[in-house]
């Protein structure tokens, strides 16, 4: 039965064989060379949507299809209306986790620059409008200095004792924070003071101050700050408050209000979180609507059941869901690049890129803060 069962199966096998006709080897390396072409031309694609700013399609990556983002459908301007030029890539500054400050390529993640080796501050960065100057902040033993160096490299400049730099979208203003610094070196004393949001002229150094209003034994400090797209007005996220542990976001203007939290007198108009929410943080896009990270919590001390990432308009309604957050991270220096299409954002030290709408992707890891260049 068995010798029976073998003849039949080679037979079989045999068979079958003669029915094959397997394609000539210069057909076969044909067909790998045309599967490599549409690689390249993919990989070119999406370097050209990325170097141009954001074409109106959603991200995918060679093998991986694209995917839909949260929330409302993306409805991008086409590619022909969003194209910008080469001289508009946006590239990103950031901090790392051990504090220096480089330019990451868009594309990869990688640095392609070393601005400053060490000692930066992951409190924040922020990127002049013409792109050319990095403002960030700087340890220097017991204070925080506020510094700027070109992005195409050189030697940074000091500019004044201060924190969380946010340069204005005309390019004539620098927002910052002075607070006591958090990590602060043992033995450092400071002055009993209440925290402070300063708005400087970059040409002669006049200075606005703002203070929360808490005064200096109930501090709310300012977390980050944000310029709307007229230069006029600053979003504050400001936290946590002493009464409640959660962090309030307000719109502030420098030339009328004299603090920057809104439960006091002339402290700027709140955006509404929403019932048992508040933003964690937050930022202007550049059609004056707002890309927040709104979260919710629960008892005492507070235990986070949701944290999403959203674009709002500035009375808090939703406009568009980017992504939902992960419960155990903070999420920070959320921010859109000139044109709008591309945003950023950090989950813990992890960087998420998001275009015209489309579900975020990781580009890189190990930052402290990061911003559009």
């Amino acid at each position: 039965m068995r010798d029976d069962l073998t003849g039949r199966l080679t037979t079989g096998s045999a068979d079958f064989a003669a029915t094959v006709r397997p394609a000539s080897p210069e057909a076969i390396r044909a067909r790998g060379n045309r599967r490599r072409r549409r690689q390249m031309l993919t990989a070119a694609a999406l370097a050209l949507a990325i170097g141009a700013g954001g074409a109106g399609t959603a991200y995918a990556s060679l093998g991986q299809p694209g995917r839909a983002g949260h929330g409302a459908p993306a409805t991008g301007p086409t590619p022909a209306s969003s194209a910008a030029t080469g001289s508009d890539r946006p590239d990103i500054v950031a901090v790392t986790a051990h504090g220096a400050l480089v330019v990451l390529d868009p594309l990869s993640g990688e640095a392609r620059r070393i601005l400053v080796a060490a000692g930066v501050a992951g409190t924040g960065v922020s990127v002049s409008p013409d792109g050319r100057t990095a403002y960030f902040a700087a340890r220097h033993g017991c204070q925080d200095e506020i510094e700027s160096v070109p992005v195409t490299g050189g030697r940074p400049r000091m500019i004044t004792p201060g924190v969380l730099p946010a340069v204005s979208p005309d390019g004539k203003k620098l927002a910052f924070a002075r607070e006591r610094p958090s990590g602060a070196p043992a033995g450092c004393g400071y002055p009993r003071r209440d925290d402070q949001v300063v708005v400087r002229a970059l040409a002669g150094g006049q200075e606005t101050v703002l203070t929360s209003g808490y005064g200096a034994a109930r501090p709310v400090p300012a977390t980050r700050l944000s310029w709307s797209p007229d230069s006029q007005r600053l979003l504050v996220t400001a936290g946590p408050a002493p009464d409640s542990g959660s962090w309030t976001l307000a719109v502030v203007d420098p030339a009328t209000s004299r603090y920057y939290t809104p439960s006091v007198k002339n402290g700027g108009t709140l955006v509404p979180p929403g019932n048992g929410y508040y933003y964690r943080d937050a930022a202007y896009l550049p059609d004056g609507d707002l890309f927040v990270n709104r979260v919710c919590c629960t008892g005492t001390p507070h235990r986070t059941t949701s944290t999403l990432l959203l674009e709002i308009d500035p009375r808090g309604h939703l406009i568009h869901q980017v992504a939902i957050g992960f419960l155990d991270r903070v999420h920070t220096s959320l921010g859109a690049d000139r044109s709008g299409h591309w945003l950023l954002y950090l989950s813990g030290p992890d960087l998420f890129l998001s275009l015209d709408g489309a579900a975020p992707f990781k580009l890189t890891t190990g930052l402290a803060a990061a911003a559009w260049s």
